[in-house]
Protein backbone atom coordinates (compact mmCIF):
# COMPACT_ATOMS: atom_id res chain seq x y z
CA UNK A 1 0.00 0.00 0.00
CA UNK A 2 1.12 3.32 -0.86
CA UNK A 3 0.26 6.54 0.49
CA UNK A 4 -0.44 9.64 -2.56
CA UNK A 5 -0.42 13.34 -1.26
CA UNK A 6 -3.91 15.08 -3.14
CA UNK A 7 -4.91 17.76 -3.16
CA UNK A 8 -8.72 18.96 -3.40
CA UNK A 9 -9.69 22.68 -4.29
CA UNK A 10 -13.26 24.10 -4.01
CA UNK A 11 -14.61 24.57 -7.20
CA UNK A 12 -17.89 25.98 -8.59
CA UNK A 13 -20.59 23.97 -7.39
CA UNK A 14 -18.56 21.16 -6.24
CA UNK A 15 -14.91 19.69 -5.62
CA UNK A 16 -11.55 18.86 -7.28
CA UNK A 17 -8.81 16.76 -6.85
CA UNK A 18 -5.34 16.09 -8.47
CA UNK A 19 -2.03 14.22 -7.47
CA UNK A 20 0.87 16.01 -7.60
CA UNK A 21 2.63 12.55 -8.12
CA UNK A 22 0.34 11.43 -11.08
CA UNK A 23 -0.53 14.36 -12.48
CA UNK A 24 -3.31 12.97 -14.96
CA UNK A 25 -5.19 12.01 -12.21
CA UNK A 26 -8.23 14.06 -11.61
CA UNK A 27 -11.76 13.36 -9.60
CA UNK A 28 -14.30 15.79 -8.70
CA UNK A 29 -17.55 14.81 -6.22
CA UNK A 30 -20.24 17.10 -4.72
CA UNK A 31 -18.30 16.70 -1.24
CA UNK A 32 -15.21 17.16 -0.31
CA UNK A 33 -15.70 12.71 1.09
CA UNK A 34 -17.00 12.26 -2.22
CA UNK A 35 -13.81 13.41 -3.76
CA UNK A 36 -11.05 11.49 -2.00
CA UNK A 37 -13.01 8.56 -2.71
CA UNK A 38 -13.39 8.73 -6.23
CA UNK A 39 -9.48 10.13 -6.06
CA UNK A 40 -9.20 6.76 -4.45
CA UNK A 41 -10.35 4.91 -7.42
CA UNK A 42 -8.82 7.30 -10.11
CA UNK A 43 -5.25 6.51 -8.79
CA UNK A 44 -5.76 2.54 -8.02
CA UNK A 45 -7.19 2.60 -11.97
CA UNK A 46 -3.98 4.64 -12.97
CA UNK A 47 -1.60 2.37 -11.39
CA UNK A 48 -3.42 -0.88 -12.48
CA UNK A 49 -3.30 0.91 -16.31
CA UNK A 50 0.47 1.36 -15.45
CA UNK A 51 0.83 -1.69 -14.68
CA UNK A 52 -0.94 -3.61 -17.58
CA UNK A 53 1.58 -1.41 -19.72
CA UNK A 54 4.82 -2.21 -17.64
CA UNK A 55 5.18 1.32 -17.45
CA UNK A 56 7.13 2.42 -14.46
CA UNK A 57 5.13 4.09 -11.39
CA UNK A 58 5.98 6.98 -9.95
CA UNK A 59 6.95 6.67 -6.02
CA UNK A 60 5.05 9.38 -4.04
CA UNK A 61 7.41 12.38 -3.05
CA UNK A 62 4.86 15.49 -2.41
CA UNK A 63 5.38 17.03 0.79
CA UNK A 64 2.59 19.75 1.75
CA UNK A 65 3.13 22.29 3.98
CA UNK A 66 1.14 25.28 4.87
CA UNK A 67 2.93 28.55 5.77
CA UNK A 68 1.38 31.91 7.28
CA UNK A 69 2.28 34.70 5.54
CA UNK A 70 1.44 38.15 6.92
CA UNK A 71 -0.25 40.13 4.21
Amino acid sequence: MSEYTIIIEKAEGNYSAFCPTLPVCIATGSSIEETIERMKEAIKFHIEGLKKEKIKIAVPFTKVVSVEVAV
